[in-house]
C-alpha cells in the first residue's frame, strides 16, 4: 500500500494556518491530524531550534508517510509521532513519559478524509467499486458494511438524517433492511451507491453532488465516531494550551463547523441567555472563559486556492487563543 507523503493532499489554508498558529523557535506544537505531514512540514522549521512537534493520527499508513517526510528535520527539533484518534488525545500523550503532562503552544486540527484515504480501497468513495470499509484506522473496529448488516432500520435512518442531512433517510434505510431480509449484504461501494440512487426519485437527485454523497458522509462519520471524537479532542487540546496558546481547526461540513463554533463560543465565555436561543443572543459568562476568539467568522480559501486545490472548496478555519493570565 502506498504510504509516501506525495500521496496525501496539499495542505488546505496553509498560509492562514501558519499566520494564526504563529509557531516560534522552542515552542511545542500539536498536529492532531497529521496525515502525510503537509501542515507539520511547514510548521516544523519555525519551531527550530529546540522546539517540539507532536503528530497524531489514527491511520498507521499516514504515520509512516509523515515519518519519512519529517525525518530530515529531527536534527534541530524533537519530533514525536503517536498513533491514535484525536478524541483519545490524553491517552495517546499519556503513553509516553515525555508527553504525559506536556503543555502546548499551539494545536492544529485539519478534519475530514485525506486524498490518500480516498484513493485507497477503503470504501470512502462511491466513484470506484471497492469494499465498504470506511475506517480511518483500518486496524480496528467495525466497518460500514458491518454497521449496515447489524443496525436497525431506525438507527440507519437516524445516522443518515443526522450525519448526512439526507431527506430520504427513511426510504434508504428501509430499502437497505429489505435487502438484508432477503439475504443480501451491502458489502461494496457500488452496491450502496446503486441502492441509494434507486431509493431517491430521479427528479429529487441533488444537482451539485452525487445522490449518494450524503449517505457516504453519514456512514463515514458514524463508523469513525467523528463528531464525538471532535468534541473530545477539542476539549483535551484546549485544556493543554498554555496561556497565549493558539488552536486552529479546519472543517469541511456544517456539522463539524457547528460543533467548533459552539465549543469556541462556550470557552470564550458565551452561553445561551435562554435555553434554545440562537448563538447571536448568547451572553458572556466570565467565570467560564478559557479562550479569546481570533476569528468571529470562519476564514475560507481564496478563489486562487480553490482553483489550485479543489479539496479546499468547502473548508472553514476557526481559531482561538487561550486566555493569558
Amino acid at each position: 500500500m502506498q504510504s509516501n507523503a506525495s500521496a496525501y493532499h496539499e495542505p488546505v489554508l496553509l498560509a492562514e494556518t501558519l499566520r494564526y498558529l504563529a509557531p516560534q523557535p522552542g515552542e511545542t506544537m500539536l498536529d492532531a491530524t497529521l496525515g502525510g505531514g503537509g501542515h507539520s512540514a511547514a510548521i516544523a522549521p519555525a519551531l527550530m531550534p529546540g522546539g517540539t512537534l507532536i503528530g497524531l493520527d489514527r491511520d498507521r499508513e499516514a504515520l509512516e508517510a509523515a515519518e519519512a517526510r519529517l525525518a530530515p528535520l529531527r536534527a534541530r527539533l524533537t519530533i514525536i509521532l503517536l498513533h491514535g484518534a484525536f478524541g483519545n488525545l490524553n491517552s495517546a500523550l499519556a503513553s509516553r513519559p515525555d508527553t504525559a503532562e506536556i503543555q502546548l503552544d499551539g494545536a492544529l486540527f485539519d478534519l475530514g478524509v485525506s486524498s490518500h484515504q480516498l484513493d485507497t480501497a477503503r470504501g470512502f468513495s462511491f466513484r470506484r467499486e471497492e469494499p465498504l470499509d470506511m475506517r480511518m484506522d483500518a486496524s480496528s473496529g467495525p466497518t460500514a458494511a458491518d454497521l449496515l448488516a447489524t443496525a436497525s432500520e431506525a438507527e440507519i435512518a437516524r445516522i443518515l438524517f443526522e450525519y448526512g442531512e439526507e431527506r430520504w433517510a427513511r426510504r434508504i434505510a428501509h430499502n437497505l433492511v429489505e435487502r438484508r431480509r432477503h439475504g443480501e449484504r451491502i458489502a461494496t461501494t457500488g452496491q450502496l451507491a446503486a441502492l441509494v440512487e434507486s431509493s431517491i426519485p430521479r427528479a429529487a437527485w441533488p444537482r451539485d453532488i452525487h445522490a449518494a454523497t450524503r449517505t457516504f458522509q453519514a456512514l463515514r462519520i458514524a463508523v469513525n465516531n467523528e463528531l464525538g471524537q471532535l468534541e473530545a479532542g477539542l476539549a483535551a487540546a484546549v485544556e493543554r494550551l498554555k496561556p497565549g496558546g493558539r488552536i486552529v481547526v479546519i472543517s469541511y461540513h456544517s456539522l463539524e463547523d457547528r460543533i467548533i463554533k459552539r465549543a469556541f463560543a462556550a470557552w470564550a465565555g458565551r452561553g445561551p441567555s435562554v435555553p434554545g436561543s440562537s448563538p447571536a443572543a448568547w451572553l458572556p459568562l466570565e467565570s467560564e472563559r478559557k479562550l479569546t476568539l481570533l476569528t468571529k467568522k470562519p476564514v475560507v480559501p481564496t478563489a486562487e486556492e480553490i482553483a489550485r486545490n479543489p479539496r479546499a472548496r468547502s473548508a472553514k478555519l476557526r481559531t482561538a487563543e487561550r486566555i493569558r493570565t
